[in-house]
């Protein structure tokens, strides 16, 4: 039987690959919004980082969300995003 082969995404914040299922997925919906995926498989234009807050920080800080996701993030998004996380 053969091996499945393991999807692999880069993390935002680390830069590191890790498997798909490792990652938290944020999503930009079609409307605009920006949300966390918990199923990894909702419309739109998505980005990967690891569940920890650090690798959350850091991509926050180097503008990587903005360039990956293509729209400009405000601040009480941006908390609430990583209030979402830190519960995960």
């Amino acid at each position: 039987m053969k091996a499945r082969k393991v999807p692999m995404r880069m993390c935002l914040g680390c830069q590191e690959m890790k498997p798909k299922k490792e990652l938290v997925r944020i999503v930009r919906t079609p409307e605009g919004a920006v949300e966390l995926d918990p199923t990894g498989k909702q419309n739109g234009r998505g980005a990967y980082i690891c569940p920890q807050i650090e690798c959350f920080k850091t991509a926050v800080k180097g503008h990587r969300f903005q360039k990956a996701l293509d729209i400009e993030l405000s601040p009480e998004l941006i908390q609430e995003l990583e209030g979402k996380l830190a519960g995960s």
